[in-house]
């Protein structure tokens, strides 16, 4: 191998847990992009709180222009964690959360994977 870099070879064969559990985070990786800005954060909890809300709303209290919020409600968008419901010339957001519950979920998987993990380690070394 070249300048000493290791390569790995995935194994052929993969339990199907563990695959659903990758497929399930590939699937949760836009949300946690998106989740991982304190702004973005704040519009979610607001949305979740508070229920549909417009861009003006949104940006009282927040210390966030108008235009900044609505670049952040767009990569919410992106990611599925918002809808828009449009009522005559008012556009209200709304927060979608199945992404939200799906995302839960894969980060429930990957706790129960870290959990068996232990216990096995665990038992390895109280057998030896």
């Amino acid at each position: 191998m070249k300048g000493g870099a290791r390569r790995w070879k995935r194994s052929a064969v993969t339990s199907k847990p563990r695959r659903s559990a990758t497929a399930a985070a590939r699937q949760a990786a836009p949300v946690f992009a998106a989740l991982g800005d304190q702004t973005r954060l704040y519009i979610v909890a607001s949305l979740s709180a508070r229920g549909p809300m417009s861009i003006v709303a949104l940006t009282t209290g927040s210390g966030v222009t108008r235009q900044a919020v609505s670049k952040h409600l767009q990569v919410l968008l992106n990611a599925g964690l918002v809808r828009l419901q449009r009522a005559g010339r008012e556009t209200r957001w709304e927060l979608d959360r199945e992404p939200l519950d799906a995302a839960r979920d894969s980060l429930e998987q990957i706790a129960t994977q870290w959990d068996q993990a232990l216990e096995r380690l665990k038992a390895f070394v109280e057998s030896s």
